[in-house]
């Protein structure tokens, strides 16, 4: 492990080196910041969001929580979107899993957690939801892994239930959602290929926010 002493070097170091593939890479990075991308991730520290993406500083918007919850009343998760959204115009908005999600095996464990009770309930009430596929898998690693990837389709669901992305979307044709899980033990990105339009549809009729529900449903069957 790097000491805390040894990270400004490291910094340093790091300075250099992206200096020397772009002597402008600093010049540009403090320009204003137009990412294509919002990622909404988990906070372990074994995921670090462009890295596993393969882009660079200032190409991806970052909120990153334990096991990569969208709650409604959250209203941290809910300013990014909302800045997100509003202000830098992302195209993409990512809610990325990965397996062995620390929070997801806690929320599976049938313990009192204190003060972390209330936030895995969020992903309890996802396995409520699908409490007869989780309970079909025998085997518990792979119960744990479909948990996992349950998790980010409901998050995913809950970012396309706000009214920011409805309105965007409707206005402009983005941002898209998706739902993507990282593989910790091959570094691997797997997309869930969740069908934004089609959860859009499905939830107007509940969560519409912006008063255009039934248009927007003519659009889909046209």
């Amino acid at each position: 492990m790097v000491s805390y002493e040894q990270i400004f070097e490291k910094n340093r170091e790091w300075v250099a080196e992206m200096t020397a593939r772009d002597s402008e890479f600093f010049e540009k990075l403090a320009r204003d910041q137009t990412p294509d991308y919002l990622y909404i991730g988990c906070s372990d520290s074994r995921v670090p969001a462009n890295e596993i993406m393969g882009l660079e500083p200032g190409e991806v918007f970052v909120h990153r929580n334990v096991a990569n919850l969208v709650n409604n009343t959250d209203l941290n998760v809910l300013s990014v979107i909302n800045f997100a959204v509003k202000h830098l115009s992302v195209k993409h908005i990512i809610v990325c899993g990965h397996y062995n999600c620390g929070g997801v095996k806690a929320a599976m464990q049938p313990k009192d957690m204190g003060i972390l009770n209330p936030w895995l309930r969020n992903i309890r009430d996802v396995y409520r939801l699908h409490a007869d596929e989780l309970h079909s898998i025998t085997d518990e690693h792979e119960r744990y892994n479909r948990l996992v990837e349950l998790n980010v389709r409901e998050q995913a669901t809950n970012v396309i239930k706000t009214a920011g992305v409805q309105k965007s979307f409707r206005k402009k044709g983005y941002p898209v959602v998706h739902g993507w899980v990282f593989d910790l033990h091959t570094g691997i990105l797997k997309d869930l290929n969740i069908n934004f339009e089609a959860i859009l549809k499905d939830i107007q009729s509940i969560y519409d926010l912006t008063g255009i529900a039934s248009e927007i449903n003519e659009d889909f069957d046209n």
